[in-house]
């Protein structure tokens, strides 16, 4: 989702020598929203008011989700992820990580792919999440990348396949998703483009998860 920057952002040059990952989370400061990328600092910029409300509801939603059903940890936006393929250190949108692999956790990053990467498409990191990253994250074995482009009102859900490549599982303005590595959490598409947009609990109780 966001988008990045030639120069200083939120006060900050980066630097333009190559870093080492220790690095790199050494000159992070937890307000720089940067990623690691070829020993590249990539700075990012902030994202915008459609975009956040957005991501704060599908925090919500997924959030619960997670908890209630013991499925794993949720971590937002800021929180790096490292991948050693490239090598590269993304900050996704939305990150979660099964019960299964907590052990990746360190405290400011995971160290090695997340279960289920999500992405918030802006005009400017279009080519970058539907291409560089999607490719990256594919190559990493993340299971699952979703794409949330609110612009067009288009979301594209991938999962990775036996092959090791990603499928298109479901893709368009409308449908339901039902997401494997959230443990069968069925998404309707058109939730997403509503405005306002719709209120977590309610949705919540619709898919069975509190009492009415």
């Amino acid at each position: 989702m966001s988008t990045p920057l030639d120069l200083v952002v939120f006060g900050r040059q980066p630097p333009s020598e190559r870093l080492s990952f220790e690095e790199f989370l050494a000159w992070c400061d937890g307000e720089t929203l940067a990623e690691w990328v070829d020993g590249e600092v990539r700075s990012m910029s902030p994202t915008s008011r459609r975009d956040q409300r957005l991501l704060i509801f599908l925090t919500q939603v997924l959030g619960i989700w997670i908890d209630q059903k013991g499925l794993g940890e949720l971590h937002v936006e800021t929180f790096l992820m490292r991948l050693p393929h490239r090598p590269s250190g993304r900050v996704p949108d939305l990150l979660f990580v099964a019960r299964e692999h907590l052990d990746r956790i360190r405290p400011t990053y995971v160290d090695g792919p997340a279960d289920l990467v999500i992405e918030i498409v802006s005009p400017d990191s279009d080519e970058r999440d539907r291409e560089e990253k999607l490719r990256e994250y594919e190559q990493a074995g993340i299971p699952e990348y979703w794409l949330l482009d609110p612009l067009y009102q288009r979301a594209d859900f991938y999962q990775l396949g036996p092959d090791g490549r990603y499928r298109l599982v479901l893709g368009g303005r409308s449908g339901v998703y039902h997401s494997r590595a959230l443990g069968g959490l069925r998404l309707d598409i058109e939730w997403l483009w509503q405005d306002p947009l719709p209120n977590a609990l309610d949705l919540l109780r619709r898919l069975g998860l509190l009492p009415d």
